[in-house]
């Protein structure tokens, strides 16, 4: 008995891995966090699985369900939104499951930067602009930032900043950033990436808050930094007709030469 940890994506049905995909369709429990996972996904279940929304469950319940299913011998497919590796609430659930001696594993998902990324058709990273992106997020009630984590800190270094679960302190985040970045700074809000009511608003420091006007539904990432509407950038180094590398020997004295 496995219980299987599960990157459930962005919100598009099919964002989810064919190793995901397999592991729900072979696991007679799912546990799923019902507020960001697509009903469509449970589809993917076997017959007459045991399907569990956690959304109103506390870490205790969501556990002993785990236990149950570990004491029946039956795998569990553990589905969370994005990625795992990020503000999943996994962390707490290894630590309980080690305790108890239960198996785990873990399966990685798109996370929701990429996807808004994507909708914007935009890389994060330009060669001459900014080759970091932050995974950041302000204070909330559930979870404080440490003090050394703060928007001006990260924006001080000119990487991206993909800033979660922030859309509703705006304001707090314009100030922050405005600073370190100018008001010209290009900005994006992705509401909802890959589901059907995506939503997107490109604007910049300065002209943000009216862009998004009363739509501050907290589903929605901010992204900023200046490769979001850049044009002018250097072409990277990687693909230059001189530029020597493993696959492609250049010149009479190549690093790779018997490289094919």
């Amino acid at each position: 008995m496995t219980v299987h940890f599960i990157g459930a994506g962005p919100g598009a049905a099919d964002l989810i891995t064919l190793r995901g995909r397999d592991l729900i369709a072979s696991s007679p429990v799912c546990l799923y966090a019902g507020s960001l996972v697509p009903q469509a996904l449970l589809a993917h279940c076997p017959p007459g699985a045991r399907i569990i929304n956690t959304a109103p469950l506390s870490l205790d319940e969501i556990v002993a369900e785990l236990s149950a299913a570990h004491a029946a011998g039956q795998d569990v497919a553990r589905l969370h939104s994005g990625d795992l590796s990020v503000w999943s609430a996994m962390g707490e659930q290894l630590r309980r499951l080690r305790a108890l001696n239960i198996p785990y594993d873990v399966t990685p998902g798109v996370p929701s930067f990429a996807a808004a990324a994507a909708a914007l058709a935009t890389e994060l990273t330009l060669p001459g602009l900014t080759q970091s992106v932050v995974l950041t997020r302000t204070s909330g009630r559930a979870t404080a930032m440490p003090e050394a984590e703060n928007l001006p800190a990260f924006a001080a270094t000119g990487a991206t900043l993909a800033i979660h679960l922030s859309v509703h302190v705006l304001e707090k985040v314009v100030t922050d950033l405005t600073p370190h970045y100018g008001p010209d700074c290009p900005v994006a809000v992705v509401w909802r990436a890959t589901w059907p009511d995506e939503r997107i608003v490109r604007a910049t420091l300065a002209t943000l808050q009216t862009a998004i006007g009363a739509e501050m539904e907290r589903t929605a990432l901010i992204l900023v930094g200046p490769a979001l509407a850049a044009e002018g950038f250097e072409e990277s180094r990687l693909y230059a007709g001189d530029y020597d590398r493993r696959f492609r020997p250049v010149g009479t004295e190549p690093r790779f030469p018997d490289a094919k």
